[in-house]
């Protein structure tokens, strides 16, 4: 069992349906409401802790009963709670979701303690980096505390997989810390400054943010697979055959399996087979860290990705 640190992002979300999106100024009576565990790194954490690695989150939130939530979550999912750091003047994230029964939504979020966490927070803790095996870092927080992280993981001979998620323009940043750098398409081209749109292939992306100083850039691409670009060249893998009902948190369910991959010194094309069938399972249900599947369910198909 590899040890897997998540530097990451904890956001609640408060959700309630309705009939139609208010207008400006406008009130409605809505239905449905309730609060559900979000964000990219709480997210992250779990899917690892399910897919067999050792998990700790570190992160920071506020000092409420959100916060109390999510420490719950933290150990009904077998996560280590050591790298939790609170806030003293902000509190936890949260996100408001007013859905319509059009399948249309509106979504608010306040990054709350998640903006707090800094560069300082990371030196302060940085024996949990040492000790891991591989980090793991979306940019729900700072980019500065992530690419930090990096670069004291790489120090200490720890490989670290940045998710550029919400995607940042980094053709300016220096990446040469990052063992692995994990957009989707979308994300990729605005990585590169690119209208999220631009008809540049996937390949010509991969192969340029290769530039940018990461050992590996591993582009997902949903129900097409996934491309791997490194010194050796492009190499793509498809996705598992499934029926997808909620793609919500796909993504992250890759990232985690990849890094648990990585963690048990697998090779990186095990690392993207394994983090390819989390992700592509995972599809199959709906709710997030609900449908994230266990070590065993992998195991069970991975053999059709890695043929």
């Amino acid at each position: 069992m590899g040890n897997v640190t998540v530097v990451g992002s904890y956001i609640v979300a408060l959700v309630m349906d309705t009939d139609r999106i208010p207008l400006e100024g406008e009130t409605l009576i809505g239905h449905n409401y309730h609060t559900t565990h979000g964000g990219k790194g709480s997210n992250m954490a779990a899917c690892i802790s399910r897919l067999g690695g050792n998990s700790t989150f570190m992160g920071k939130i506020g000092r409420d009963s959100f916060a109390e939530s999510f420490i719950e979550l933290l150990k009904t999912e077998n996560v280590s709670d050591r790298g939790v750091l609170y806030s003293d003047k902000l509190p936890t994230a949260v996100g408001f979701i007013v859905s319509s029964s059009s399948g249309s939504n509106i979504i608010i979020i306040d990054i709350a303690a998640n903006g707090e966490f800094s560069p300082e927070d990371i030196d302060s803790n940085s024996s949990i980096i040492k000790q891991s095996d591989v980090i793991l870092s979306p940019l729900e927080i700072p980019f500065e505390t992530a690419i930090h992280a990096s670069k004291l993981a790489k120090e200490n001979g720890v490989k670290s997989v940045l998710n550029p998620a919400p995607a940042v323009d980094l053709t300016k940043e220096n990446l040469q810390s990052v063992f692995a750098l994990t957009p989707n398409e979308t994300e990729g081209r605005v990585c590169l400054g690119l209208d999220p749109n631009d008809p540049i292939d996937d390949e010509s992306v991969a192969e340029r943010l290769l530039e940018l100083g990461a050992e590996n850039v591993i582009l997902t691409l949903g129900e097409k697979g996934v491309l791997w670009a490194s010194e050796a060249g492009v190499r793509s893998f498809p996705a598992l055959s499934v029926t997808v009902l909620d793609t919500v948190g796909a993504g992250d369910a890759f990232n985690s399996g990849l890094v648990v991959g990585l963690s048990e010194d697998k090779s990186i094309e095990e690392s993207i087979a394994l983090g390819i069938t989390a992700a592509s399972l995972s599809t199959q249900y709906r709710e997030t860290i609900e449908s994230y599947p266990k070590r065993g369910e992998v195991d069970a198909r991975i053999q059709e990705i890695s043929k």
